[in-house]
C-alpha cells in the first residue's frame, strides 16, 4: 500500500468522513519493585542491571505477585468509575526479543477493572472497556536503518523494563478525531498522576499510547476496518498519527482500495504511518491460564483500603469550581469561563481560587486573574496566600485598583509575597481623587478637540483613545471604569 495516495490532514477529501478512535494506554505503576520479582522499578539505570532469574524467565524461577501493584490497579479502577472484580492471569505467547521468556504474563478475559468511564473537560464521557494488570516488556534499540528493525545493522536489548508492572487501560471507540484523542490522554494522565498511580512521564515511557483508528461515512453506524498505530509517546505524536492515519484510510477507500487491518508504526520525522505486521487476534497469542499464579480476588476491605485517600479527580474539581462561578441566564457557563475553569484545574490552581472565594473574593474576577496571570507561573501561584490574593481581587473589584494595576501587584505577590495594599502603595497606585480625575479629563479634552467632537457625535470607539490618554496623564492611577463613567457623564 506504500504507493497509495495519502490525503493530508484537513484535505477536502476528508469531508463527509468520520474518524473513530479507541485508545489503549499502557501506564507503568509507581511501585518500588517489579510485578513478579524484587528487582527495582527505576528509570534510567545502566542497561541490564535491574534483572534477575524471574524477570529474565530463567528455568526454575517462579513469579510472586506484587501486592502494591494490585492496590494501584484498584485505585485506577475507582478513579475511572470501573467495577472491580476477581481476575486471573494468563500467558500471552509470542516471540519478540524484548521478552526473554517468549511470553508475557497479563490478564486476558477476566481483568480486574471493567466498564468505567472518563469525563473530558468538554463534558463528553468516554467509555472504559477494561483496565488490566500485566508486565512490561524490555526495550530494544535498532542501530542503523532509521531506528527500525528492517535494515538495522544490529539490535540491542535492555531488560531493565521487563517485568515492570503496568495497567493497560482500554477505551471504547468513543472518540471522534485527533482532538478528542489528545483530550482523553491528557485527562487520563491527570487522573493517574492525581491518584498517585504513575508519574505519567510520556517522555520516559511511563505512559505509552496505541491508537486504533478507523473511518466511516458521516451518519453510518457500522465501524470501518481499524488499524492500530503503536507506541505513541507524546500528545503531539498522537494527534498527528490519528490525523494522518484517518487521511490515509480515506484516500484508500476513495480510490477503490481496501483498508487492511494491521499494526502500523508512526514515523515522527516523516509524519506518516507504515505497516509493521498484520493485526494479531487473541488466538494468535495462544492465551492460557498462568499456572504459577492463583486467581486474584481482592475482598471489599482490600479494595476500600487501596482506594482510601483518593483525591478529587479533575472532572470533580472542574465541577466544584464551576459551581462557584456565576452562570448565564440559561444555567450554562460562558465558553470563555469554562476554558478558564479547565485551565485552572489543569494547572492545579483551583484550590487557590476556591480558597480566595471563601475569603470573599469576586468569583469571576478571581478565576480570570488565576487563569490568565497566575497561570504564567503556576509553581509560584501554588504558594500564594489565598487571603492576600482575595484582598487583591477585592481592590480591583471595588475600583481601588485598575485591571492593569492589579496585574502589576499580582506579579509582585507571585514574585515575593507580601501584602497587596502595601505593594500598591509602593508602586504608586494610591487611589486617584475625584478632583484629580476631573483635572486630567479637562486636560485631555482640551488637547484632543477633534477626538472629543467625534465622541460627542456618537463615535463610541474614540472613548478608548481618550481613556488611554487619561491613564497616561495620571501615570496609570486612574481607574478605567471611573474614566469611562466620567466620559459618559460629560457627553450626557
Amino acid at each position: 500500500m506504500s504507493g497509495s495516495p495519502v490525503a493530508a490532514a484537513g484535505d477536502d477529501r476528508l469531508a463527509g468522513w468520520e474518524t473513530v478512535v479507541g485508545l489503549e494506554v499502557h501506564c507503568e505503576l509507581a511501585t518500588a519493585t517489579k510485578l513478579f520479582c524484587g528487582c527495582p522499578n527505576r528509570f534510567g539505570a545502566a542497561p541490564n542491571t535491574q534483572v534477575c532469574p524471574v524477570c529474565l524467565g530463567l528455568p526454575g524461577s517462579l513469579p510472586v505477585l506484587n501486592r502494591r501493584a494490585v492496590e494501584l490497579a484498584v485505585r485506577v479502577g475507582r478513579a475511572l468509575h470501573c467495577t472491580i472484580r476477581p481476575s486471573t492471569f494468563h500467558r500471552k505467547n509470542y516471540f519478540y526479543p524484548d521478552m526473554p521468556k517468549d511470553f508475557q504474563i497479563s490478564q486476558y478475559d477476566e481483568p480486574i477493572d471493567v466498564d468505567g468511564y472518563l469525563e473530558l473537560p468538554s463534558g463528553r464521557r468516554i467509555g472504559i472497556e477494561r483496565a488490566h494488570i500485566e508486565e512490561d516488556t524490555g526495550k530494544t534499540a535498532h542501530l542503523g536503518g532509521g531506528g527500525r528493525i528492517h535494515g538495522a545493522d544490529r539490535s540491542l536489548v535492555d531488560y531493565n523494563r521487563a517485568g515492570v508492572p503496568l495497567v493497560e487501560i482500554v477505551s471504547r471507540p468513543d472518540m471522534r478525531g485527533a482532538d478528542e484523542a489528545r483530550a482523553y490522554v491528557a485527562e487520563l494522565r491527570a487522573i493517574l498522576v492525581a491518584s498517585g498511580v504513575s508519574d505519567g512521564r510520556m517522555e520516559e515511557g511511563s505512559l505509552r499510547v496505541d491508537a486504533n483508528v478507523s473511518v466511516r461515512p458521516i451518519g453510518a453506524e457500522r465501524f470501518g476496518t481499524r488499524c492500530e498505530v503503536k507506541n505513541l509517546n507524546s500528545l503531539r505524536s498522537l494527534g498527528r498519527a490519528v490525523e494522518h492515519e484517518a487521511a490515509r484510510q480515506v484516500a484508500l477507500i476513495e480510490t477503490g482500495e481496501r483498508v487492511v487491518q494491521q499494526t502500523r508504526h508512526w514515523d515522527e520525522v516523516e509524519g506518516r504511518t507504515s505497516a509493521m505486521r498484520s493485526k494479531e487476534e487473541a488466538n494468535d497469542y495462544r492465551y492460557f491460564p498462568e499456572p504459577d499464579l492463583v486467581p486474584l480476588a481482592p475482598d471489599e476491605a482490600f479494595v476500600e483500603a487501596a482506594a482510601a485517600g483518593l483525591p478529587l479527580m479533575p472532572a470533580d474539581r472542574r465541577a466544584r469550581l464551576a459551581a462557584l462561578v456565576p452562570h448565564e441566564a440559561d444555567g450554562l457557563l460562558p465558553a470563555s469561563t469554562a476554558d478558564q475553569v479547565a485551565t485552572t484545574v489543569d494547572l492545579g490552581l483551583d484550590d487557590l481560587v476556591v480558597a480566595a472565594m471563601a475569603c470573599g473574593a469576586d468569583a469571576r474576577l478571581a478565576l480570570a486573574r488565576t487563569a490568565n496571570e497566575a497561570a504564567q507561573t503556576p509553581e509560584a501561584a501554588r504558594r500564594l496566600d489565598p487571603q492576600a490574593f482575595a484582598r487583591l481581587v477585592e481592590l480591583e473589584a471595588s475600583g481601588s485598583l485598575s485591571a492593569t494595576q492589579a496585574k502589576a501587584v499580582l506579579a509582585e505577590l507571585l514574585a515575593g509575597g507580601g501584602e497587596p495594599e502595601e505593594i500598591a502603595r509602593r508602586l504608586g497606585y494610591e487611589a486617584l481623587g475625584s478632583g484629580a480625575l476631573v483635572d486630567a479629563l479637562d486636560a485631555v479634552v482640551a488637547a484632543h478637540p477633534a477626538e472629543w467632537a467625534r465622541y460627542l457625535a456618537g463615535e463610541d470607539k474614540v472613548a478608548q483613545l481618550l481613556t488611554g490618554q487619561v491613564m497616561k496623564a495620571t501615570k496609570g492611577r486612574a481607574n478605567g471604569k471611573a474614566v469611562a463613567a466620567a466620559l459618559a457623564a460629560r457627553r450626557g
